[in-house]
């Protein structure tokens, strides 16, 4: 009885939430719909309607939007290229198949450039254009071009149209609340790493902690753009959040900062160390103020006769203090109501990205080999169903031309188009020939969406297989209008759909992205140059800017397997990162006319032969630090208070060059030696 009773209770209709409920009823109705409303308009094949509504199926309001409107923009760009290079070319195929490769080619590129929906759109450009032309790829005539065009984009607009209804009708979780939480989070979890990370002991939890903290920062910039969408006043309040996410980056940076001053301060007194945790714990109090936090930090304020190390540390402690209050603030005025009267919030732009044209470009030409081959030997068979091969080989390389795991995707996906195969032969030739009206269908349709929906929330493990599955069972079960029940038609499209997959699977093993390593390199190549920028007197990018160059090149492998490259990449971006913090600062200290404003210059001067955009070179990078425990020590001896401040801001400098000894060496580097 026990056996029976928990095998009734996990079933997935009972198991479900009230909240999995409402998104698996909203995308089964908004997808019934979409096909009620395409077949009802007539439309030759009202399948696309659906898929385009479960494409759209996201849990919150800015996702459906921001995805609606990619989706649409994408598929009128697409559809315009496709009237365009067809009109023109498809009396010549091999023109023909010249000019679409260079389209996919170029959609594949500029989606690689950017990110969320320019990305999106213009990966959906491509290939709706494959969508619409290939299947005319075996014919000269171009009276169809108009309509089929035209059909897709109907259906798209139609499917985008439900998945919206329904989404106002059910409303999912409010992108604004899940952005707030997500930021008052995040404001505790700088407390959290802080206090992690400035212990006395070294563990590997400290580095999976730092990347997680970058991770979650960069997620969390994903549901501003959707809250942007969503809400007036989140558009109206995006510079401020822009500016926060800038600010918890720079308390990151701050944090890891502070660690490397702890770990080389010598002979640190015992009392240190309880003191930070007393001011950790006040930080974290809901209403602290900076009266308190001021007094916590009395209690690590060096004495007269501390040196440069004490007042280095207290310095930055006091830094991170004021960032956090600022942090604070800017997110109290996020929570205050809208009638209510905010204080203007800095501009501050979007965080930086970096673009990887090498990896780009061979995924362009990746795009271009396959299309052209396979198009070729679709030409050369006369195969009715080519187009459906090349139709499905666009997508996949559109689509996984970025995913760092395009083998793992398309061999899942290659499971689904068989699994989806063997599931629509037993409905369209078992229970569609038996059907005359589509309410009986739908009578089916329903409920198996349903469980689906349910299925894929309820298995995390195994949701991108069930997404798969609801996205392209309408292609295979093939609803069309008038419905055609031809099986030596529905073996060969299933089976080029197959091998349209699989030739784009063949294309990703031979021409394969790649590997961690090399992309590891390359970040760490740009992270120089762009840290070499920094030394200059005029960089191109600001201090906030560099930063969220950095965190965005750590977080590309965050999910890699190679241990080693991912811990490199990480341990460059953090050193360098800590030094340009130090440079910035030296280079807002003083006023003009005093004579250690010369010492700071000399200080700074020697950075900039430390870096090349090769490697350290380590011959100077010791004679860096000797130079500059020189300048600590002397400076330290000078009477005026302002020098002694400026030794401790050069031995942060140093303790941050430092690391940069574990770099490996290089000859070709050492037998040029830097001016």
């Amino acid at each position: 009885m026990t056996l029976n009773s928990h095998w009734f209770t996990s079933l997935p209709w009972l198991k479900g939430t009230p909240g999995q409920w409402r998104y698996a009823l909203r995308n089964a109705i908004a997808m019934c719909l979409a096909l009620s409303i395409a077949y009802g308009l007539q439309l030759d094949e009202p399948y696309w309607a659906m898929t385009s509504a479960a494409v759209v199926s996201f849990p919150t309001q800015g996702g459906v939007i921001s995805k609606s409107l990619g989706r649409i923009a994408g598929s009128l760009l697409g559809a315009f290229a496709a009237l365009y290079i067809a009109g023109h070319t498809l009396d010549d195929p091999w023109l023909f198949t010249w000019a679409m490769a260079g389209w996919l080619a170029v959609c594949t590129l500029i989606a690689s450039q950017f990110q969320y929906n320019v990305a999106y759109s213009f990966s959906l450009a491509g290939y709706t254009a494959a969508i619409i032309a290939f299947p005319l790829l075996n014919t000269v005539s171009t009276t169809e071009l108009w309509d089929v065009a035209q059909s897709r984009v109907c259906e798209v607009i139609v499917g985008i149209l439900c998945g919206g209804f329904m989404m106002m009708v059910l409303p999912g979780t409010a992108d604004g609340t899940t952005l707030l939480n997500t930021l008052t989070n995040l404001h505790q979890r700088l407390l959290e790493h802080a206090k992690l990370l400035w212990r006395q002991e070294t563990t590997d939890e400290i580095r999976t902690a730092h990347e997680r903290m970058i991770s979650q920062i960069l997620t969390t910039n994903l549901l501003r753009v959707q809250a942007f969408w969503s809400h007036y006043r989140f558009r109206h309040q995006n510079p401020r959040i822009n500016h926060l996410l800038h600010q918890y980056l720079r308390a990151i940076s701050v944090t890891s900062g502070i660690r490397r001053l702890l770990i080389n301060w010598p002979d640190a007194p015992a009392y240190i160390w309880p003191a930070i945790e007393q001011l950790l714990a006040q930080l974290s109090k809901p209403q602290a103020n900076a009266l308190d936090i001021a007094r916590s930090l009395a209690h690590l304020r060096p004495p007269e006769q501390a040196d440069y190390h004490h007042r280095a540390v207290w310095l930055r402690l006091f830094h991170y203090c004021q960032l956090w209050q600022r942090c604070h603030h800017e997110l109290l005025q996020l929570t205050l109501p809208e009638d209510h009267k905010v204080s203007p919030a800095p501009r501050t732009p979007a965080l930086a990205r970096h673009t990887d044209w090498l990896e780009s470009i061979w995924a362009a030409l990746r795009t271009f080999s396959v299309i052209s081959i396979t198009s070729a030997w679709c030409i050369g068979s006369q195969w009715d169903e080519g187009g459906s091969a090349l139709t499905l080989a666009a997508i996949c390389c559109v689509l996984y031309a970025t995913v760092p795991t395009a083998l793992f995707s398309l061999t899942l996906l290659l499971r689904t188009l068989l699994l989806l195969s063997l599931f629509s032969f037993a409905v369209k030739f078992g229970l569609m020939v038996q059907i005359t009206q589509l309410w009986q269908f739908l009578l089916f349709l329903f409920p198996l969406l349903l469980t689906m929906q349910l299925v894929k929330q309820q298995q995390p493990k195994f949701a991108g297989l069930w997404g798969q599955l609801i996205v392209f069972m309408g292609s295979f079960i093939a609803v069309t209008n008038p419905p055609v029940y031809d099986f030596a038609e529905f073996l060969n499209q299933n089976l080029a759909k197959i091998l349209g997959v699989g030739l784009a699977w063949v294309a990703f093993s031979v021409l394969r992205p790649g590997s961690d390593n090399r992309k590891s390199r390359r970040h760490i190549r740009a992270l120089r140059r762009a840290f070499i920028d920094q030394l200059s007197r005029r960089p191109a990018r600001t201090q906030s800017m560099f930063e969220s160059l950095v965190y965005h090149l750590v977080s590309q492998l965050n999910n890699s397997k190679d241990e080693t490259s991912r811990r490199w990449l990480l341990r460059w971006g953090v050193v360098l990162l800590n030094c340009s913090h130090v440079v910035w600062q030296l280079r807002s200290w003083g006023t003009p006319g005093d004579p250690l404003i010369q010492v700071r210059d000399v200080a700074l001067n020697l950075v900039q032969g430390v870096m090349t955009d090769r490697g350290v070179h380590h011959r100077s990078l010791d004679n860096a630090l000797a130079t500059l425990i020189r300048l600590t020590t002397t400076l330290e001896r000078h009477h005026r208070e302002d020098a002694r401040n400026l030794a401790s801001h050069i031995w942060m400098l140093y303790c941050s060059l430092s690391q940069l000894q574990l770099a490996p060496v290089l000859p070709a580097i050492e037998q040029n030696p830097q001016p």
